[in-house]
């Protein structure tokens, strides 16, 4: 069992696009939803579902290559179990320029770090993606 589950589940989201795979799983919760979620509208993904495997529900996702390159360049985890990353809405992060994408917990729920700045939210800084 992984004591990080949103690592483990940017974790595979990189491994499966290094192995070149189109589709890819992962165990279900609210908060992997709500980040696959924002993949799929920012455009790093093509798609998002939520399956049912007997009993189990997983999140289905269908990722995204140009030129059979993967899409997501990068992706890694910013706060940590062990070390949580808060920032007020004026000091949220811009990934290279905001060309890249930071997803933010907010009190309103996941978003992008120029939605939260938008809406003069800060939150916990949960992965950096470009």
């Amino acid at each position: 069992m992984s004591t990080d589950p949103m690592s483990d589940f940017l974790t595979r989201i990189r491994n499966a696009q290094l192995a070149g795979h189109e589709l890819m799983t992962v165990p279900f919760s609210k908060s992997k939803m709500a980040v696959a979620k924002i993949l799929e509208r920012e455009g790093y993904i093509m798609s998002v579902e939520e399956r049912a495997d007997g009993a189990r529900r997983l999140i289905a996702l269908t990722l995204k290559y140009v030129e059979k390159l993967p899409l997501i360049r990068s992706i890694k985890r910013v706060s940590t179990p062990g070390r949580r990353v808060y920032r007020q809405a004026h000091e949220l992060p811009r990934v290279l320029s905001d060309q890249g994408t930071a997803i933010i917990s907010t009190s309103a729920g996941m978003m992008t770090n120029r939605e939260a700045r938008r809406r003069h939210l800060g939150g916990e800084v949960v992965c950096e993606i470009f």
